[in-house]
């Protein structure tokens, strides 16, 4: 573990000394140093999460694939969606426009006597093992993610802009970031401020995002590959996952004969969520993907990047 986090604050340090350091300095932002080495760090984890995409699930891919490639331009779109928020562009803007605020809002509450709270604390020695205290929060995390997932899936305004995501009807591993860019900010800023409520650590909170986007970019790849009977229980699979992808399956079911929003399978990185509350389905099927309106009405979510962020906003205002 030790040597991991020297390798990674090496990497981190000679791109930022490199290439971050004289392009902050060339836009006269001297004053944002601290930000930009955070920002280098973020994409040294993109950078390796390409890399892995590229050398490792993109070969498994071509080995067992789910489905034979039929929409090449989709996947096309899918790669920008990856490059704009595993290079840190995503993150630029969140910078840009809701970062002040954030630190004002937990700064006004610092003064108002808010209290440092530390949820690996509440286990006494933990805080002394990083590695228990790491898993204690990326079981917290998901868990707080699961729920999220539900609510864009069970509330019809966000279900409008989450759509987006299900729209994909060739799923590879570069479809876990086709998402509405609004959909995006607001489950970032709500799992941001959990972060800083529970005290998790600026280099706890990358290696949690960084494992789980890497897991997801695995569980939406084009893969006819599950876990057995006993590891699809333990952690997503891409089988797990696809069936949450599945036409009028992963995000709905009946009530008296009707379609409704709801759905299956929501855990992100741990199905014992699913399995808890009765929204696990473990049937080893390999569906195609998609939303039913799509398939059945010939909705349009959009073909291109700009087309589906315009449509998302159509959807939200019940425009389309």
């Amino acid at each position: 573990m030790d040597a991991l986090i020297e390798t990674f604050a090496t990497l981190q340090q000679t791109l930022f000394e490199a290439w971050v350091q004289p392009l902050v300095f060339g836009m006269g932002q001297g004053h944002l140093l601290d930000k930009a080495f955070e920002g280098a760090g973020w994409l040294v984890v993109g950078l390796l999460q390409i890399l892995i995409l590229v050398l490792v699930i993109g070969p498994l891919q071509r080995l067992w694939p789910a489905e034979p490639v039929v929409f090449p331009k989709a996947i096309r779109v899918d790669v920008v969606y990856t490059l704009i928020h595993r290079l840190g562009l995503f993150k630029l803007v969140m910078f840009f426009s809701l970062d002040h605020a954030f630190e004002q809002g937990w700064g006004l509450l610092r003064a108002m006597g808010w209290p440092t709270f530390h949820l690996d604390a509440l286990w006494p020695g933990v805080t002394d093992q990083a590695l228990v205290s790491f898993v204690l929060y990326l079981v917290f995390f998901d868990f707080v993610h699961y729920w999220l997932h539900r609510a864009q899936h069970q509330s019809n305004t966000w279900w409008a802009l989450h759509s987006l995501h299900h729209s994909q009807r060739q799923m590879t591993m570069w479809s876990d970031n086709r998402n509405h860019l609004l959909d995006d900010m607001v489950t970032s800023l709500i799992l941001s401020t959990v972060a800083v409520l529970l005290g998790v650590g600026p280099g706890q909170f990358v290696a949690l995002v960084a494992i789980s986007q890497l897991s997801e970019s695995f569980q939406h790849a084009n893969l006819r590959i599950g876990f057995g009977p006993w590891g699809e229980r333990l952690w997503v699979s891409p089988r797990f996952h696809r069936r949450h992808h599945s036409i009028g399956i992963g995000h709905e079911f009946d009530v008296k004969g009707q379609k409704v929003l709801g759905g299956c399978n929501f855990g992100v990185l741990l199905p014992w969520w699913d399995v808890l509350f009765g929204t696990a389905d473990f049937q080893q099927r390999y569906d195609p993907t998609g939303v039913r309106d799509q398939v059945e009405q010939g909705r349009d979510y959009g073909d291109g990047f700009w087309a589906q962020q315009r449509q998302g906003w159509r959807r939200l205002w019940g425009r389309a």
